[in-house]
């Protein structure tokens, strides 16, 4: 969903509106101005009035959409998360916070602030209904529709299962009691697939039977729910399998190794072949590790062949230009993925050089190989040559969100379930 335009700042917060909701101002309006042209002083005042009450009560519908996600947001900003945005679509309205409450007992209290306004505006409302009807009878009627609709908006939030609010608050509880957010998260997505499931059933069985609108726009809501939790699904399985899968089952050995007293025409050689071979493969970039005696001790560039004359590549020794080891972006085998795509990301090159157990290079780490190995975790195989594309542009094959994924983990306190990782297990430079 894009994000619309902006209306104005409420407490710092954007308000902002998306073009889906004109089409469902006007669906609203349709309805209320249908219900309005029923009532006797409407129909003695001319039909421009019930247009005009229709319009209202849509707008006013939406404000009260307005003030539940304002619910949400001002106690989401007690909690000390920051709200991006407030914005009214087809579907109603939402609010976009920066991360999730890292508390549990955080996230049940800023899911419960919206049905919370939501039944207070309804308990107002109808308690209104009488002294607003002696005022006028077409006032009494629009008050009561709202509360009505207030009460309905709290009822259906509160209903157990994401994305709604009392899948949020159904979350909340399970993470409390069971001391596991991804639990939580995991019985409120099961909960919101099977709510999601019977709302569109019910929905065609309700137009079938000649439900009209109010059906379909069950199914609708049904759809949505239901593609919402299958992509909280699609996400959860993503973070599991970041933090399952360690380095060392995704890393390959893409460096090479010379010796300390060879020439720097060998390391020339060793880029022409690279560079001639027609093996699918672009080994151009490897980094090339240095040994002496059997022992690590750096390694070289390419600047040497690009700043001396090719006169002195057969008197130049290797060890003549060694960088140190410790230059290199580095993690170690045993570190979870998740902590691989972290370090990727603050790494100039976009790839690492994997130490083992005992401190020594054992391997390398990329993008691709991150995203081929959680492909293969999930069961999922792409042809070798999106691989290698994907390889040689240095991106996750697919579009895999890993980024994404792993921000959200992290914003929303998951990273802090995993156990604690040795020291070693972390990215260095």
């Amino acid at each position: 969903m894009g994000e619309g335009w902006q209306l104005m700042r409420i407490r710092g917060i954007p308000l902002r509106v998306h073009p889906s909701w004109f089409l469902i101002l006007m669906l609203a309006t349709l309805a209320f101005q249908n219900q309005v042209a029923t009532q006797p002083a409407a129909q003695a005042a001319g039909a421009w009035l019930s247009w005009l009450l229709g319009l209202v009560t849509a707008l006013l519908l939406f404000v009260s959409v307005l003030l539940h996600e304002l619910g949400h947001s001002l106690v989401a900003l007690q909690e000390g998360v920051k709200v991006r945005s407030i914005t009214l679509f087809l579907l109603g309205g939402v609010a976009s916070v920066e991360r999730e409450c890292s508390t549990p007992m955080g996230t049940l209290r800023v899911a419960a602030a919206g049905p919370l306004v939501s039944l207070g505006l309804a308990a107002l409302l109808l308690l209104s209904i009488h002294p607003a009807g002696h005022l006028n009878p077409l006032l009494g009627n629009l008050v009561g529709q709202l509360g009505a609709l207030n009460l309905v908006l709290a009822l259906f939030n509160l209903l157990p299962g994401l994305p709604l609010d009392g899948g949020l608050i159904l979350k909340a509880l399970v993470w409390q009691w069971t001391g596991s957010q991804r639990k939580g998260i995991q019985v409120a997505s099961a909960t919101g697939r099977t709510l999601s499931l019977f709302a569109m059933v019910m929905g065609a069985w309700l137009f079938l039977r000649g439900g009209g609108l109010g059906a379909l726009w069950l199914v609708m809501l049904g759809w949505f729910g239901l593609g919402a939790s299958r992509s909280q699904g699609q996400v959860l399985a993503l973070q599991q399998v970041l933090r399952r899968i360690t380095v060392a089952d995704a890393s390959r050995r893409r460096f090479r190794v010379l010796e300390f007293d060879q020439t720097l025409r060998r390391l020339s050689q060793l880029r022409l072949a690279s560079s001639g071979a027609n093996d699918g493969t672009d080994s151009v970039g490897d980094w090339v590790l240095i040994t002496r005696s059997g022992r690590w001790v750096g390694y070289v560039t390419d600047a040497p062949l690009r700043d001396l004359p090719v006169q002195q590549w057969d008197r130049q020794r290797l060890g003549d230009h060694l960088r140190p080891l410790e230059e290199l972006p580095s993690i170690a085998d045993t570190a979870p993925l998740w902590r691989a795509v972290l370090a990727l990301e603050s790494s100039a090159e976009g790839r690492l050089l994997v130490m083992n157990r005992a401190g020594l290079p054992g391997g390398t780490i990329d993008r691709c190989d991150v995203g081929e190995a959680v492909l293969k975790a999930l069961s999922l195989r792409l042809p070798p040559s999106l691989l290698e594309a994907a390889r040689r542009q240095n991106i996750y094959p697919f579009g895999l969100p890993l980024v994404q994924a792993v921000e959200t983990m992290r914003a929303s306190g998951l990273l802090e379930e995993d156990p604690e990782v040795p020291a070693d297990a972390q990215a260095r430079r």
